[in-house]
């Protein structure tokens, strides 16, 4: 039995944003070629520790768009009115360098987002969306 006191609903979430990094069926594997995978995961990871949760997650069903990621608000984000948002065709590294920039500075509903990064935003549907955040 862990001793880590559990979190209730009233509680708020994590202070820091969440960036999930799908590495499934098709994200982070061969299938999508020309691309560091795991130099990709661990450049989010060093980049970003102390500023925001990096995880890697099964997949998130947007095939099509990999590699996907996800930037999640951060608790104080969520208040402001941010929700995430998803990138796709995150293939090269100064897409991640952007995602790094932006996820330090806040994320979503903290700091407005590299406007670059509308180029790869896309609205999953909303079932995928409800996985996510459960």
């Amino acid at each position: 039995m862990s001793r880590r006191p559990r979190r209730t609903a009233a509680e708020p979430g994590p202070p820091r944003p969440t960036v999930s990094v799908c590495r499934g069926c098709c994200c982070g594997t061969p299938k999508i070629p020309g691309v560091d995978h795991p130099g990709q995961l661990a450049q989010l990871r060093r980049s970003l520790e102390g500023s925001a949760t990096v995880r890697a997650v099964e997949c998130l069903d947007a095939c099509e768009r990999g590699n996907v990621m996800v930037v999640q608000p951060s608790a104080e984000g969520r208040r402001a009115g941010g929700r995430p948002v998803w990138l796709g065709l995150v293939n090269d590294s100064h897409a991640v360098d952007d995602i790094v920039t932006w996820a330090r500075e806040g994320g979503p509903g903290v700091a407005d987002p590299p406007d670059v990064l509308d180029l790869y935003v896309f609205r999953p549907s909303r079932r995928i969306q409800a996985e996510l955040e459960h």
